[in-house]
């Protein structure tokens, strides 16, 4: 029933946003920005608990947490990435929205060497010499 609260706040802001853009242009893009962070906001706690939850299954399952911390951080990269260049696009700046994708990118890239790595060498050990 949540998304039924968020897409009413976001089809409110929406219709809102198309009416104050004739008269106030710099209004309806705050509008917009505003209420795409305080949707963030309400699932801030849905995203603690699924972190918490994925945290429980990697100790009941023995997984190195090193490994389970690296890969939540890129998700989260991912979507912080992904929120940024949204609002980033809504402002048309689609050039700052490219440049943040590509950061977005390879900073993933970067924290996920280690895992590659190990996976790597957890492969060459399994095949035959």
């Amino acid at each position: 029933m949540e998304i039924i609260k968020i897409v009413g706040v976001a089809l409110i802001a929406t219709f809102l946003a198309l009416i104050i853009k004739e008269q106030k242009p710099n209004f309806a893009f705050l509008l917009v920005v505003f209420v795409g962070c305080a949707i963030f906001l309400f699932l801030v706690d849905k995203i603690f608990d699924i972190i918490h939850m994925l945290e429980k299954l990697a100790v009941n399952a023995k997984v190195n947490m090193v490994y389970v911390e690296t890969i939540l951080k890129i998700i989260g990269i991912a979507y912080i990435a992904e929120f940024a260049t949204q609002i980033t696009k809504d402002a048309g700046q689609g050039a700052i929205a490219s440049k943040i994708e590509l950061a977005g990118k390879i900073i993933i890239l970067a924290m996920a060497i280690p895992i590659l790595t190990v996976l790597i060498e957890t492969i060459i050990k399994l095949i035959p010499s």
